[in-house]
């Protein structure tokens, strides 16, 4: 249903290989599960390289894809997304907010809440920051 493929967004980025209907459970945002205080520590080494691949699961917990993820890590933001996160019994769905076509880039909206390091590049003059 999707695959990993050089993205004009940022990097690398997943994409969908057939239509996706919406509400689709797309894939699981996998990974290791750490307190959102080591998550803290790896965030800022992440954040040097440009990346932010720890997902806050709760208020204790985190998911950090950087270690056993999968390439639901590879799914770049958007501020207008076409993908939702949906958390049920401690796995992080990513569900298409919408009908989603064949060839086109998965987003979702990072929603963070840290320092805003990372300049948005959802489309051309965005001036958010994540």
């Amino acid at each position: 249903m999707i695959e990993k493929r050089r993205s004009k967004i940022q990097g690398w980025g997943v994409f969908a290989t057939r239509t996706i209907p919406k509400n689709t459970r797309i894939i699981d945002y996998a990974g290791e599960v750490i307190s959102n205080r080591v998550s803290l520590r790896r965030e800022r080494r992440y954040l040097r390289r440009g990346h932010i691949w720890c997902f806050k699961l709760t208020s204790r917990l985190a998911v950090d894809a950087g270690v056993g993820g999968n390439i639901a890590r590879f799914i770049n933001h958007a501020c207008e997304p076409n993908c939702y996160i949906d958390i049920k019994d401690r796995v992080i769905w990513i569900r298409a907010a919408r009908r989603i076509r064949r060839g086109e880039e998965l987003t979702y909206h990072y929603n963070t809440d840290g320092e805003c390091f990372i300049k948005c590049r959802c489309t051309k003059g965005c001036q958010n920051l994540l």
